[in-house]
């Protein structure tokens, strides 16, 4: 098969999809990979790496789109993208349709394969998902120690504060893969939170191997609103695979927090989980509602492309190989985690959270 690697252009999106090692894998299985020119270098990898890994290096992704048979990136196609993409084609990588109508019917007018990292499924787990969650979960707590900071418009608190002074409280919303590695670094910095989810069962588990100042709570909306005034930084860590995410905070509940709170939503790949929350970027990352900070980048591990790149493709590595091997139809016929990853096939939509989103005919496959 013709594997084409494009370089990301999303903003400040400095991960790769594939790295040297992953070419050498898919080319000693008789694959060809076609990688556009400094698509990995701002992960590390030159174009010289490529090469001595037997990759052929474009000078375009024009080039790539055009001979590719499955294209191989990391976050969705953009605009500027979507005439690239053709019928018939494979697209393997984060989609995160819910959160985007445009892109979604784009998908469908191009009559390409659209195979989605993130709803690849293993026992009720998220394989493709999970090593960026835990990137972003990680990242969620640094970005909002840092805006809490009084020069960033934060409240002026340090996250595990001094012997004599409180340390900052955290509420995290959410307690799957993401919430656990936020309250991991919290608590490991000092931080006094609170795991909010509406399961028992893993409120009972995340008590069980949480440090001692990680509190559990059962998810509610009267819980939430008792909680907010003692919190300094929210992070919105919840997930409906393959769904929109949930709306738990409100603007009217904005109010209840203390002025130069911070609210992380980790969420808004799938349309955020705060009533205020947008999509912001790497270059601009933070606004203000309310005298509410809002951390909403839509690529938070994008900003540690060499941690993420090699973490994402540790990962997708083997489903890539199973799909150039045995082609998109085959692999997802006799494996289906990757066939639950088919949203968009030959312009129909095969992934009912998707369809039941944007009201569009569902599709069984």
């Amino acid at each position: 098969m013709i594997i084409g690697l494009p370089k990301e252009i999303k903003n400040n999106e400095n991960r790769v999809a594939l790295t040297p090692s992953g070419v050498h894998t898919l080319v000693s299985n008789g694959h060809r990979v076609c990688v556009e020119t400094h698509a990995g270098v701002n992960s590390g990898f030159t174009d010289e790496a490529y090469l001595n890994a037997g990759a052929i290096i474009r000078e375009s992704a024009v080039e790539i789109f055009a001979e590719a048979e499955m294209i191989v990136k990391v976050k969705e196609p953009i605009q500027q993208e979507y005439d690239l993409i053709r019928a018939g084609q494979l697209v393997f990588t984060y989609f995160h349709f819910a959160s985007n109508e445009e892109l979604t019917r784009a998908m469908m007018k191009s009559g390409a394969i659209c195979l989605a990292y993130e709803t690849v499924e293993v026992n009720h787990t998220l394989p493709l998902l999970i090593p960026m969650s835990e990137v972003a979960g990680r990242m969620s707590i640094q970005q909002g120690a840092k805006y809490l900071e009084k020069p960033q418009g934060g409240k002026g608190i340090l996250l595990g504060g001094v012997p004599g002074v409180n340390p900052a409280h955290v509420l995290i919303l959410g307690g799957g893969v993401v919430g656990t590695h936020a309250a991991y670094m919290a608590a490991g910095l000092g931080a006094h939170v609170t795991i909010a989810d509406i399961s028992l069962p893993r409120l009972r588990q995340l008590s069980e191997i949480m440090p001692a100042n990680v509190d559990t709570m059962m998810s509610s909306h009267y819980n939430i609103e008792e909680i907010l005034p003692r919190t300094d930084l929210v992070i919105g860590a919840v997930l409906i695979p393959g769904a929109k995410a949930p709306s738990l905070i409100s603007r009217e509940m904005l109010k209840l927090l203390p002025q130069g709170a911070v609210l992380v939503d980790v969420a808004i790949d799938q349309g955020g989980c705060f009533e205020t929350s947008k999509p912001t970027t790497h270059a601009n990352p933070v606004y203000e509602v309310d005298g509410i900070l809002h951390y909403c980048v839509a690529n938070i591990p994008g900003a540690v492309p060499c941690t993420s790149t090699l973490a994402l493709t540790n990962a997708t590595l083997p489903y890539v190989l199973t799909l150039a091997d045995k082609g998109w139809e085959k692999a997802c016929e006799e494996h289906e985690d990757l066939r639950k990853g088919l949203n968009i096939v030959n312009g129909k939509v095969v992934c009912k959270a998707v369809a039941e989103t944007f009201g569009i005919s569902f599709s069984p496959e």
